[in-house]
Formats: C-alpha cells, sequence, structure tokens
C-alpha cells in the first residue's frame, strides 16, 4: 500500500505498508493509494485548503488512472455530510452537508467517483488514538476540561472509533475486493458528547464548568449495515454501550503527559506543488 499523508491517519496506516509487520507481512495492499492527507477538521471552511486538497486528489487519481492503481479517499461520516439528510447516515443515501467543509468532501467524493481510476471512499467518524492533532475531539475535549472551563454543544452526538480498529477495518475492507463504493467506518453508536465529557472528567478527576451551547440535533447513528455485510464477525471489536468507556480507559491522559514514543514508519510524505 501506498500512503500519502504524515499527519496521524497515515502513521497508522503505515502498518498496512511497513514490511514485516506481524499482521501484515509485507505489503498488505501493493495496488492501492490511500490519500491520508487533506483538510481533517470540519471546522475548516478555507477555500485555499479545499481547493489544496481537491488539487491533491484530482493529480493523485490521475495517476492511480493512468498506473492501474485503486485510490482510496478518506472522507468523513460526521454530521457535516450527513447532518441535512434523512437522519438514517447511508451511503446510499444522497449526502446533504450542512456546512462548507461537508460541501468540500461531498464535491472531492465526486471527483473521486469520475477520476476514471478505481476508488474506494472511506467516510470515517472521529477517530481517537496516540498521536492525534492537538484541535480533535478527545485531545480538545481534555484540554478544555484540565483548564477547568469546557464548551458543549446540546443535542451533539459523535462517533468514536479507535484508530486502530480503523485501520483492521480498512485492511478488511480492501481485501474484500471492494472497489468503485463508498462505505462508512464507524462504530455506528452515537454517543452524547455530554457521556464523553463525563467519562474524561472521571479519568482525569476533574469537575469542569459547562457552558452550554444550543446546537441543532443530530442524534442519529452512522449505519454500520453495509460494512456489516463487508467484514464478518464485526461484533468482535466491540463495539455498543461498553466501547466509548474502553476507549477513554485507554486514551485519556493529561495533555501535559509525555508524548507516546512512535515507531519509524515507511509512510511516504507526497505533497503538490
Amino acid at each position: 500500500m501506498e500512503v500519502i499523508g504524515h499527519g496521524f491517519i497515515a502513521r497508522h496506516l503505515a502498518a498496512l505498508a511497513a514490511p514485516g509487520a506481524e499482521a501484515a507481512p509485507d505489503d498488505r495492499h501493493p495496488d492501492v493509494t490511500v490519500i491520508a492527507a487533506g483538510v481533517s477538521s470540519t471546522r475548516v471552511c478555507a477555500e485555499p485548503e479545499f481547493r489544496r486538497e481537491a488539487d491533491l486528489v484530482a493529480a493523485v487519481a490521475e495517476r492511480c488512472r493512468a498506473e492501474g492503481r485503486t485510490v482510496v479517499f478518506l472522507s468523513t461520516a460526521s454530521a457535516a455530510l450527513y447532518g441535512g439528510g434523512d437522519g438514517t447516515g447511508r451511503e446510499e443515501s444522497p449526502p446533504a452537508p450542512v456546512s462548507a467543509y461537508g460541501r468540500h468532501k461531498a464535491a472531492v467524493e465526486g471527483l473521486v467517483a469520475d477520476s476514471g481510476a478505481r476508488w474506494v471512499v472511506l467516510r470515517l467518524s472521529h477517530l481517537i488514538g496516540h498521536g492525534q492533532h492537538a484541535e480533535q475531539l478527545l485531545p480538545a475535549l481534555t484540554r478544555q476540561i484540565e483548564s477547568g472551563s469546557v464548551t458543549v454543544y446540546r443535542g451533539a452526538y459523535r462517533d468514536v472509533l479507535d484508530v486502530e480498529h480503523f485501520v483492521a477495518l480498512t485492511d478488511r475492507i480492501l481485501a474484500a475486493g471492494v472497489r468503485d463504493e463508498i462505505v462508512n467506518v464507524a462504530s455506528g453508536v452515537a454517543e452524547p458528547v455530554e457521556r464523553i465529557v463525563d467519562g474524561i472528567e472521571r479519568r482525569l478527576g476533574v469537575t469542569a464548568r459547562r457552558t452550554f451551547v444550543d446546537a441543532p440535533a443530530n442524534s442519529a447513528p452512522v449505519s454500520v449495515a453495509k460494512l456489516r455485510g463487508i467484514v464478518p464477525g464485526l461484533d468482535g471489536f466491540g463495539f455498543g454501550p461498553a466501547y466509548l468507556p474502553r476507549l477513554l480507559d485507554r486514551y485519556v491522559r493529561p495533555t501535559s503527559a509525555a508524548p507516546v514514543p512512535r515507531q519509524a514508519s515507511s509512510v511516504r510524505a507526497w505533497t503538490l506543488t
């Protein structure tokens, strides 16, 4: 597998490309290029950032078409894309983006599908794991709680997924021969943000002052029906009411803690100039 990017997701995907890895001897998917670079925050609304990602994806997809490779684009299964839809979070439903970020991801999905290359679009929920950017969900909430004050959006829900489970699911999706399709990669459980905040507070031994902000209610879970049909034994990942506590037990730590050491990876950093 070729991994384009050098950030949080790219470093974890390196496990599928690194020769000699226990779970992935040699190269798991030699004809696949995953674009793990681009706009990753739902709060981004800057057109230049969107344009850079679209240009990168177009260039990579064209190269994959010419070389007979499969291009994998990592999109979003967040409310930014699904929030204005029928509430089912299903891949077959037309996307109904409610933000500039959601509209951008929907447009790039179309660009990939029309590129002429073999393609897969993976719509990701909120990933949690070691090495995340500070502005992503868990580290951002942890930092706020440590400061003594946290902003909570009423009616907000998040589907959270261990990044290591994302890597395992991506491996299985590609190994199953899925091509020219969109697949949600998520836990299928919509967790109230307040429950996430409660769990972080308990593990840090801190009670923060909460500032509540009204937000459009969006409690519909992301559908994993298609994922379940592709990946036998999906229940073995432990998705359900106990999944969030296990993730918080594993990943919540004070932001002042020493960073987790990372193994050197073979991820290729690739930038469009």
